[in-house]
């Protein structure tokens, strides 16, 4: 089932974390953050909505890394149930993609939770302070890629917070599937 972001809670500030890593690593949020911002997205492997985007992720990712601007990825789904969503899969993932951003194994769902992440893709785009600034989706990308040449919405969003700390008033919430949480 689909589900859609809330809408921006403008200056809710980024919670910490510390997780590892495809690439062999763990971070702290601290470690990751950029000069003028941090996108925190989270992603998995599995589903459709994510696999539409994921080389536009990579490409906005790059450009605004150029920004000022850090990125990373989480994934958070249960990968019992999910075994798509497993760290091993992750790797081959982050490889297959050439992931320009750390790509975080949450397993313990911990960190999901305290960002209140919904869906995957969900995107959370913060200052350089490290407050949110822009809670909405990449593009009009659905479970099948927007059309060429799609307005780059986070891209644009994110381009204006390194450039004046602030998102814009305006956002689109973020659409995906559900974050498949384990069970209790």
């Amino acid at each position: 089932m689909a589900e859609a972001t809330p809408i921006c809670e403008f200056g809710w500030k980024a919670p910490a974390f510390w997780l590892p890593a495809t690439d062999g690593r763990t971070y702290t949020l601290d470690e990751l953050k950029g000069p003028n911002g941090t996108l925190v997205m989270f992603i998995c492997n599995h589903c459709p909505y994510v696999q539409a985007v994921l080389d536009r992720i990579v490409r906005d990712a790059s450009d605004l890394a150029r920004l000022g601007i850090a990125s990373v990825a989480i994934s958070s789904n249960d990968a019992v149930t999910y075994p798509e969503d497993s760290f091993p899969r992750m790797k081959e993932v982050a490889a297959a993609h050439r992931f320009p951003f750390p790509y975080l194994y949450d397993e313990s769902q911990e960190v999901a939770r305290l960002y209140g992440a919904v869906c995957t893709p969900d995107f959370f785009g913060f200052n350089h302070d490290l407050e949110l600034q822009y809670r909405g989706r990449l593009d009009a990308s659905g479970r099948n890629p927007a059309a060429p040449g799609a307005r780059r919405e986070l891209f644009e969003a994110m381009k204006a917070v390194a450039e004046t700390g602030r998102g814009p008033a305006e956002q689109v919430p973020s659409m995906g599937c559900s974050i498949k949480w384990k069970e209790t």
